[in-house]
């Protein structure tokens, strides 16, 4: 194990930062997973304007998930989301960063 994937662990088993969640394929069995939740907001450019909105991005561990697809669902603190759009992977191929909507 490299020292990043490590470092990574250590950060999803803190209690501050990590958070149990259930991942729930689509047409599968839940799944308890850690998850580094953020909540930023984003501004988009669209021609002259900018539109501000709220968006739901998590972290998943590719060692928990190794291939989260949208329409799959994250429960969280009893919130559910469907996962939108395609999952990226970080350089290091450890983390997920994927985008949520409430069901």
């Amino acid at each position: 194990m490299s020292a990043f994937a490590a470092a990574l662990g250590a950060l999803f088993a803190d209690p501050n930062i990590g958070r149990d969640a259930v991942y729930i394929t689509d047409g599968g069995a839940p799944v308890l997973v850690r998850v580094v939740a953020r909540r930023a907001d984003a501004i988009t450019d669209y021609g002259d304007a900018r539109l501000w909105s709220e968006t739901t991005r998590i972290d998943l561990c590719v060692a928990e998930v190794p291939a989260p697809r949208p329409g799959d669902r994250i429960e969280i603190e009893g919130e559910a989301f469907l996962i939108q759009g395609e999952p990226v992977r970080d350089r290091e191929r450890l983390v997920w960063t994927v985008d949520l909507r409430p069901t």
